[in-house]
């Protein structure tokens, strides 16, 4: 077994993702990108703030802005609740927070399960979308949750 053979092994191996629902939709993001799930607390709110970045948050020494994900995809309601969750991500080089309306699991989806999205006008961009993951009778959206959080809609750029 050679050295090419190693990467090749690694490379079709299945990705890791944290589902999550937003309103009855459920959501996969790569694992790699998460740092931590916390309860969800009220942030403190910024002037001006797009209505999708809910303020900042006091993790650790670290001001995180919170977004919540309800909003900014345009869920039908946005309750907050005992399952209220912010998932901590690392990306683009930052730390951000994300609500959501409850954690599920983590899965392995093979590269196969995963099906290209339909090509439909929709609340994300479709470049933000890695595709459909299909796990028994589930349907998870898989994102592209760097390219999401970095987007300049989101209003987070420096």
């Amino acid at each position: 077994m050679g050295a090419n053979d190693q990467f090749t092994t690694t490379a079709t191996r299945p990705k890791e993702y944290l589902t999550f629902r937003l309103g009855t939709e459920e959501y996969g993001i790569d694992i790699l990108k998460v740092q931590e799930i916390r309860s969800y607390e009220p942030p403190t709110r910024i002037a001006n703030a797009p209505a999708h970045v809910k303020g900042v948050v006091n993790l650790r020494g670290v001001i995180v802005p919170i977004v919540d994900l309800r909003v900014r995809l345009n869920t039908d309601t946005c309750e907050y609740n005992a399952f209220t969750v912010v998932i901590v991500l690392h990306v683009g080089g930052r730390v951000v927070g994300v609500v959501v309306d409850g954690v599920s699991d983590v899965l392995e989806i093979p590269a196969e399960s995963v099906r290209p999205a339909p090509e439909i006008s929709s609340a994300v961009d479709a470049s933000c979308i890695l595709g459909l993951g299909e796990v028994g009778d589930r349907m998870l959206i898989l994102l592209d949750i760097e390219r999401l959080m970095c987007d300049p809609s989101m209003g987070l750029v420096d």
